[in-house]
């Protein structure tokens, strides 16, 4: 398991996964709906396509999920 996973799995979950991508969605707009599209064994692909498209390295999407918790 890839560290952004153990990290996002131990973190305290606040917010709805739909909050979530509309808080993202409002920081970076150049995000859609499809960025989001998952199936539950296919999470990995996703956090790969989020970071590419945002220029993210995954520490830097495993702080901005936290942040996002605490708004």
């Amino acid at each position: 398991m890839c560290m952004l996973m153990a990290n996002l799995q131990e973190m305290t979950i606040l917010r709805s996964w739909r909050e979530q991508k509309i808080m993202l969605k409002w920081r970076f707009p150049n995000l859609s709906d499809e960025d989001f599209a998952f199936e539950q064994e296919d999470r990995e692909s996703m956090l790969t396509k989020l970071g590419n498209k945002l220029n993210k390295t995954r520490a830097e999407l495993e702080s901005l999920f936290m942040e996002i918790q605490l708004y």
